[in-house]
């Protein structure tokens, strides 16, 4: 049984000062990468950016200490952002609160119920449609920033259809300055990665972000910053309880369990790939309970949702971080950057922080996945990606996760129903001889059942029909694995009729679980212990025995 003990009171036990030293140096380079990713996701979430910065101190520091994984970073991801900005447009920052707290409590309960394991019955194509539709989100959410449309709208814009209607509306606005300054914010990003030696191993949004900044101050260019559009605070981070009552905690409920959901998938899946990068493995339910006190954290703290970054995670093994440690000094020096030199972040371009998203959008999109999954997956899961996909860009996440859960279970379901066949044996002419030629008795009729019996495929059992001068009905069930309540009723249907018409009902290679409700149900009993045989010979035995042959 998985422990429910963080990973940093694990490797402590063997802490090295080598290690620490490995550690102390990768968490400075995280909190390089993290910092301008932090400001860039807080304002695509339509807060303020040193909320960003407080998410990724107090979560990340949280998430460290107590999570599951040796190498987890967590933090402010683009999961949230579109999710996060309809939060806080209909119900404020309080609102954001009371739901980050209320999927941090639903978080540890899965922790501690040990639902870590369950995640994985998420499919994957639901998991890569909602993803890529986030990232169709976030990159018409930037498109306004990046073109330096002037947008003027009675209403704040939450909706990605509205949005993606006003950049057309007022495409007319176009700022040349700013495409300019995110144009080569853009190329940076994507070219800085591909350059030789230590320059390659530099932060190319830290660039991008310092380039584009002395650009637009130095040549006084008429093109939006952060401080022009937003109050930089950078002070620390203020403990608020925020006020809530029973009509707020009903109507946020729907997007806590968005969040957690999220949350936990995201940091799972994060924790998987690193396990893989490292050669270790990570505790699940143990990272839902950190997962989860990381959230309360934050929203107590002025921050948003947070989870397990993938990128981040990645960085912070490529550069020798190996215990939660370095999580904790990315948090701190995180902290240190926030008090002296938060103020200059009023400097960087809104173009460049929309060049980054973008570039955050493209990596997060698994275009390749979705590709190859749409030219190899069956049909009914190119469905379910490509609805999920379009729910989450035309309505919102609550509604694609729920109607891409729904449909996934309704054809999975569809597909078991498929698979379950009751069949009888065909009989060679001129004798009663079925299956491998067997010897049948006579008046006795044999059905096989193969595949789950379950409510979609339970009412094949009241197909098999009993035919006049039969004496007993043999099931062979050495293929079905398991039953439920509405098969074992089916059951209860045919030994009604078979009894009316005075046929012997007998079973061959009942399996445990089903005997197990059978069991239960009393209806061995009904049936006779005696007509419960282990192979289909001691039933053509018993068959034989009953009709005196």
């Amino acid at each position: 049984m998985e422990k429910l003990k963080p990973k940093l009171f694990s490797v402590m036990k063997t802490y090295s000062r080598g290690q620490l030293v490995k550690d102390i140096v990768s968490g400075i380079i995280v909190a390089i990468i993290a910092l301008p990713l932090s400001i860039a996701l807080a304002l695509a979430s339509g807060v303020t950016p040193e909320k960003g910065i407080y998410t990724a101190i107090v979560a990340g520091f949280v998430i460290s200490f107590l999570g599951g994984s040796r190498v987890q970073i967590a933090g402010p991801t683009a999961a949230f952002a579109t999710i996060v900005a309809g939060i806080v447009a209909k119900n404020g920052m309080e609102g954001l609160a009371v739901a980050t707290i209320m999927a941090g409590i639903i978080l540890i309960i899965m922790g501690l119920c040990k639902f870590g394991s369950l995640i994985k019955f998420i499919p994957y194509t639901i998991t890569t449609g909602f993803t890529a539709g986030i990232a169709v989100t976030i990159l018409i959410g930037q498109i306004k920033d990046f073109l330096g449309l002037s947008i003027i709208t009675e209403e704040p814009l939450v909706e990605t259809m509205d949005k993606l209607a006003a950049v057309a509306a007022f495409i007319g606005t176009i700022n040349w300055w700013a495409l300019l300054v995110g144009g080569i914010c853009l190329v940076i990003l994507i070219v800085w990665p591909y350059l030789p030696g230590f320059l390659s191993k530099i932060p190319g949004s830290l660039v991008a972000v310092l380039a584009s900044s002395a650009m637009v101050a130095l040549m006084k260019l008429p093109v939006n910053t952060i401080g022009d559009l937003y109050t930089i605070s950078g002070s620390l981070p203020p403990f608020q309880i925020p006020s809530m009552d029973f009509a707020m905690v009903r109507t946020l409920l729907p997007d806590a369990f968005t969040i957690a959901i999220l949350a936990g998938i995201e940091s799972l899946l994060s924790c998987v790939v690193a396990d893989g990068m490292i050669g270790s493995r990570h505790r699940s339910n143990m990272e839902l309970v950190a997962q989860g006190t990381g959230n309360i954290a934050s929203a107590l703290f002025g921050g948003i949702p947070a989870t397990g970054a993938i990128a981040r995670t990645a960085a912070n093994i490529k550069n020798g971080g190996r215990t939660p440690i370095a999580g904790m000094v990315h948090s701190v020096v995180l902290l240190l950057v926030l008090v002296v030199l938060m103020p200059y972040a009023a400097l960087i371009p809104m173009p460049a922080i929309a060049a980054i998203l973008f570039m955050v959008a493209y990596n997060m999109s698994g275009w390749r996945e979705v590709v190859d999954l749409c030219k190899t997956a069956p049909k009914s899961d190119i469905i379910v990606l490509l609805l999920t996909f379009c729910l989450t860009v035309v309505f919102d996440l609550v509604v694609a996760i729920e109607v891409g859960m729904v449909l996934a279970a309704v054809l999975f379901m569809k597909r078991m129903s498929d698979v379950t066949e009751v069949e009888g044996w065909k009989y060679a002419e001129g004798a009663q001889t079925g299956g491998d030629l067997m010897a049948v008795p006579k008046n006795t009729l044999v059905y096989e059942i193969s595949g789950p019996m379950f409510f979609g495929a339970a009412d094949k059992l009241l197909k098999i029909g009993v035919k006049e001068g039969t004496n007993c009905l043999i099931l062979r069930m050495r293929s079905v694995n398991a039953i439920d309540s509405t098969a074992m009723r089916n059951f209860e249907k045919l030994l009604s009729l078979c009894q009316k018409k005075n046929v012997t009902l007998i079973f061959s290679h009942v399996a445990e679980q089903p005997m197990s409700i059978m069991h239960k149900a009393g209806f061995d009993k009904k049936v006779g212990l005696q007509n419960f045989c282990a192979h289909i010979d001691d039933a053509m035995e018993r068959a034989r025995a009953i009709q005196g042959e």
